[in-house]
């Protein structure tokens, strides 16, 4: 309820509030796909309320079964909307008197959405959710919405090498390139160590689903990052083909797509900063 609570204020705050980035014709879109995102992902846990109005109406409406409940969530809640809070002043400092950008908003952008997106990839395995993939497709689009013009959203180091290397984005130098891998690598180590934590020590194992071995696994991935780094160079990056509202929906149904596609082959992770969080 905290991280997800979270992640809704963060992306209201965002797409909503943040001065540099609305008013804009996606807002709807990147909040209403949290509850997406959270309900496949933490749903088996808690009921995916997010919400103390959810929460209190539920725990009153079967007062006849128990109550009490309510003011736990309620807590909770608060909790992550004060997270989302005091993130969202470092991540747009300049809404608050300061200076746009800097290495710290950018890092912890890429922290936060890496985050997010693998924290929903363990939950939906870990609770054998029949969304998955398009819960981790809903996280991964929220989070771009919500960061795309802090630090790009790159959330993925695959995205970070590919970027760089079209040589079309003038801020991303080497170096910042690699401050993003690193960031995006711990992100998704805590997001592991996370869900971990949330389903008592449980884990699963990164590897080729049955049947399948090297050549298969290194096929599907392959070929699906390619997917999904050529659509955000499409969508992000290109000055002829870019677009300021669908791309955030375009490149989170490569996930989808790539999710569908290859889970049963390698997984489908497309991302080594989701592969290097479920190793850990």
């Amino acid at each position: 309820e905290i991280l997800y609570t979270f992640m809704l204020c963060f992306v209201v705050l965002n797409v909503a509030v943040a001065k540099n980035n609305s008013p804009n014709q996606f807002y709807g879109l990147a909040i209403g796909f949290v509850i997406v995102a959270g309900a496949y992902g933490a749903g088996a846990v808690s009921g995916g309320c997010f919400n103390p109005a959810v929460a209190i109406g539920i725990d009153v409406s079967s007062a006849g079964l128990g109550f009490g409940w309510c003011i736990a969530y309620l807590v909770f809640e608060m909790i992550g909307a004060v997270l989302a809070a005091v993130l969202f002043k470092v991540v747009r400092p300049e809404d608050f008197g300061g200076e746009k950008g800097g290495p710290a908003a950018e890092m912890t952008s890429e922290f936060l959405g890496t985050f997010m997106l693998v924290l929903t990839v363990g939950l939906n395995v870990l609770g054998k959710s029949s969304g998955g993939a398009f819960s981790i497709a809903a996280a991964l689009m929220c989070m771009i919405y919500a960061l795309g013009n802090v630090s790009g959203a790159h959330f993925n180091p695959a995205v970070t090498t590919a970027i760089l290397a079209s040589r079309r984005c003038q801020d991303l130098t080497p170096a910042k390139a690699g401050m993003y891998m690193v960031s995006q690598l711990l992100g998704g180590i805590a997001a592991a160590f996370t869900y971990s934590t949330v389903y008592h020590g449980a884990s699963f194992k990164l590897g080729p689903g049955a049947g399948h071995g090297f050549a298969e696994v290194a096929i599907a991935e392959c070929v699906f990052t390619f997917v999904l780094c050529y659509v955000v160079l499409g969508v992000a990056v290109s000055t002829t083909t870019n677009n300021s509202t669908m791309f955030g929906l375009a490149i989170g149904s490569c996930v989808t797509v790539g999710g569908n596609a290859i889970g049963a082959i390698s997984g489908g992770s497309l991302n080594p900063a989701v592969s290097f969080g479920i190793a850990a």
